[in-house]
């Protein structure tokens, strides 16, 4: 079947585009109903490393005609016992009937009357593969007459592009896990990142920064935007990324760029591994807050990894954040003795030569991303 620049507009790039949509494939689906005369339609992504009690992704889609009609319910379909899913061979094209279970009258009966009672008498299922990494289940229905040869061929010409897109969208969910790994990882010590080029003109930056700075948009045509900065901080960001990018700026700066607010900026040369085809920063600009992890859960943390009993624990985590070690113990209901003895216990159990040492040893272990 030739595609033509209607199936291109209509479906294959929807279908490209429609990786990056939340949920996937939204804009796809809608144009395919309509393109096949659908009524009512479903498509079912399950990931394979997906957990055992996360529930598949449903993506519904109704035609104008069927707005008011409830939508239709994957699990009640998939509870009739019709042809089972995971058997379906990929990327062929199903009947309603193909679907029946014709080897037992009783369930066949059941079958029929569940299916008209939701409005289904004609149905096309397709099943797409990603190489034993996700797969995906579209169903359309129809009421009073069966899809034509066209829509049907139609299905049949999609299915591969289908199959490519679910691919594709299984990769960017890894890289998206991973990235969001990072960050969440990064935002529990307080650290926002962003991404700039050698003249200062930030190309990416993480939810934390998002949630910290204020940018404006680059003049003109050009992607990417520029940190909201008062005159004298926006010109120091620039030098800074300017020297930077040429050697001359030493390894590192650090801008102060919300006197305000005490907010610094360190500015370092971008060492990521990216792709060939990405669009490569030249600059990374760091920041931090002073927040620390939740004392509870930072005390666990000290109790498992170095055998501290939970008042230990807690008074070293009170250490770690700076207090003094008499007020630390007053603070958690400890005899100023108590208080030392523990002490005498946390350097033991830990190895640290002193309340400075333990405080080194919280900071660059396990604690701080609890």
């Amino acid at each position: 079947m030739a595609s033509t620049s209607a199936d291109q507009r209509e479906l294959y790039l929807p279908l490209i585009e429609g990786i990056q949509e939340e949920p996937p494939f939204g804009a796809f689906m809608r144009n395919l109903v309509a393109r096949a005369g659908a009524r009512r339609a479903f498509m079912v992504v399950e990931l394979a490393n997906a957990a055992p009690d996360q529930e598949s992704a449903v993506i519904h889609v109704m035609s104008p005609r069927a707005a008011h009609e409830p939508r239709l319910d994957f699990q009640r379909l998939r509870a009739l016992r019709l042809h089972p899913f995971g058997r379906l061979r990929p990327e062929r094209v199903y009947s309603l009937d193909e679907m029946l279970d014709y080897d037992d009258p009783a369930q066949l009966a059941v079958q029929r009357a569940a299916l008209e009672e939701m409005g289904i008498r004609y149905a096309r299922w397709l099943r797409i593969s990603a190489g034993g990494a996700a797969d995906a289940w579209l169903v359309l229905v129809r009421l009073r007459e069966d899809f034509s040869a066209a829509a049907v061929a139609t299905l049949s010409a999609i299915a591969p592009h289908m199959a490519s897109a679910l691919r594709m969208l299984v990769a960017l969910n890894a890289q998206r896990l991973q990235a969001a790994m990072a960050q969440s990882a990064l935002a529990r010590m307080g650290i926002g990142q962003i991404a700039l080029d050698g003249g200062g003109r930030v190309m990416a930056a993480d939810a934390k920064a998002e949630a910290m700075l204020s940018f404006t948009p680059e003049p003109g045509q050009r992607a990417g935007r520029r940190l909201a900065l008062l005159p004298e901080a926006a010109r120091a960001v620039e030098q800074a990324c300017a020297e930077l990018t040429d050697d001359r700026g030493g390894g590192v700066q650090v801008v102060r760029i919300d006197a305000r607010r005490g907010i610094d900026l360190l500015l370092r040369r971008a060492d990521l591994h990216l792709s060939e085809a990405a669009a490569r920063p030249q600059i990374i600009g760091v920041l931090r807050t002073d927040s620390r992890e939740d004392p509870g859960e930072g005390a666990q943390v000290l109790q498992a990894v170095h055998g501290l009993s939970s008042r230990e624990a807690a008074l070293a985590q009170a250490l770690s954040c700076g207090e003094p070690l008499v007020e630390a113990g007053t603070e958690l209901g400890l005899t100023v003795e108590t208080t030392r003895n523990y002490s005498k216990r946390i350097y033991g159990k830990t190895g640290a030569a002193g309340q400075a040492d333990l405080v080194r040893m919280v900071l660059t272990g396990l604690a701080p991303l609890a």
